[in-house]
């Protein structure tokens, strides 16, 4: 299940050391203009990263339902777009490196669009919202352990399938807290609700 070790030290990128690969490799065939594409795809992989970073750890982490947590939330889906679409652009130029990194792109991109239109459509409940959105986050650190945890002091000790699963490990039991939580909170409410309604 592991994938090629890559040697790229130091990227805090969201797991895309990757596209800045594909595209400085790119980008040393291409004079010009071309070369100019390529740094720009640079940057956008960067910044869209960094972004779902820590717009992503705010969502998690501020009060539910305030305008803070919605304004991240929507900045978050934005980076995971552009994200899934850098990969898609840069994991082409190399395929045979990079298909397992694209598709945990997918995975993120699939299941951030799941919680950020379930909202969106104000469906009932916030199951749907806090799985699509927990299981993106996840597969972004994934991607990132992924990529960089073989050149990183300490990981690199771990063997390579520590690597995959981690991040998932950790991410899977806070996940599920977080939506029992929910439901519970949401039958204390009904039940309030019933309780205040009652003669």
């Amino acid at each position: 299940m592991s994938g090629p070790r890559v040697a790229c030290r130091g990227s805090y990128d969201g797991g895309l050391s990757w596209q800045l690969r594909a595209s400085r490799h790119a980008a040393e065939r291409e004079p010009g203009a071309q070369y100019v594409r390529s740094m720009l795809r640079i940057i956008a992989a960067v910044l869209a990263g960094l972004t779902a970073v820590i717009t992503g750890a705010i969502a998690a982490l501020v009060r539910k339902g305030s305008s803070r947590r919605i304004r991240a939330a929507r900045w978050y889906y934005r980076a995971i777009t552009v994200v899934f679409a850098t990969a898609t652009v840069l994991a082409a130029m190399r395929w045979r490196q990079d298909y397992y990194l694209f598709a945990i792109g997918v995975v993120a991109f699939t299941a951030a669009t799941i919680g950020y239109q379930h909202r969106r459509r104000h469906r009932p409940g916030d199951t749907g919202h806090i799985a699509g959105m927990g299981i993106s986050y996840v597969a972004m650190l994934t991607a990132f352990y992924v990529d960089n945890g073989p050149h990183l002091p300490l990981w690199d000790r771990l063997p390579v399938i520590a690597f995959w699963l981690l991040p998932s490990i950790i991410g899977a039991p806070i996940i599920t807290r977080v939506i029992i939580r929910a439901r519970q909170g949401r039958a204390t409410d009904r039940t309030e609700q019933v309780t205040s309604a009652r003669p």
